[in-house]
């Protein structure tokens, strides 16, 4: 019986209880807790530095209203970079190759951007649907086309998320069958695709980490229009 390639990305479940809300809530019991020495040891400072230096990174070219963010977009990073990275290793469940869990992220925190935009600031956040100095008849074509790609916004987030990760997945499949397949009709072909698919999983580790990092950055973009 031929197995589909898309069955790896099928939810799993176990004794009719979906697996993929303790694929969830996993990656908060991996990261240790700041203990209450005076001197944390070097797994905590490591984390602390790349906190840090990321949460700078991110909050560079926001305004200070916008800092208030620093907490939900510095824990999505790292909530994303687990999960894509954790689903990497064998017989295990990558959530962020669903759809449904990407829009579900996508979708709140867009919305939360543009209504603080709506709040805050509302004739700068209307004024980005019409560029300033756009000639009368080309006004209700622009408003459209703005308006459409404002509520683009969230599937670019969370489609790509899904496209580049289920891509980087089946492409791994589909060189490790093959590695296999070859293995006994020829050997030597067999290992040359071996080392391909090594490199193709330094790449997905590679993937998944930026991926992630894409993702919140272009949710600071959009809070940076609204801030």
């Amino acid at each position: 019986m031929t197995v589909s390639l898309f069955d790896q990305f099928m939810s799993p479940t176990y004794l009719g209880i979906p697996l993929l809300a303790l694929a969830l809530t996993l990656p908060w019991i991996l990261y240790p807790s700041p203990s209450t020495r005076w001197l944390n040891n070097r797994l905590l400072s490591l984390q602390g530095w790349f906190i840090n230096r990321f949460t700078q990174q991110i909050l560079m070219p926001l305004s200070l209203g916008g800092h208030k963010w620093a907490l939900i977009l510095t824990s999505l990073m790292i909530f994303l970079i687990t999960l894509n990275i954790l689903g990497l290793l064998p017989y295990t469940f990558t959530p962020t190759t669903q759809l449904s869990l990407n829009l579900g992220l996508a979708v709140p925190l867009w919305l939360a951007t543009v209504f603080v935009g709506l709040r805050n600031q509302p004739t700068i956040a209307l004024g980005h649907l019409l560029p300033e100095g756009t000639p009368t008849p080309l006004i209700p074509v622009l408003i459209i086309i703005e308006t459409i790609s404002l509520f683009i916004r969230p599937l670019a987030l969370g489609v790509g998320l899904t496209a580049n990760l289920t891509a980087g997945h089946l492409l791994m499949q589909l060189t490790s069958t093959a590695a296999f397949v070859l293995l006994s009709m020829m050997p030597a072909v067999a290992i040359l695709t071996s080392i391909l698919l090594l490199m193709l999983t330094l790449l997905e580790v590679a993937v998944a980490m930026i991926q992630a990092y894409v993702f919140v950055l272009l949710l600071s973009l959009y809070l940076q229009e609204n801030v």
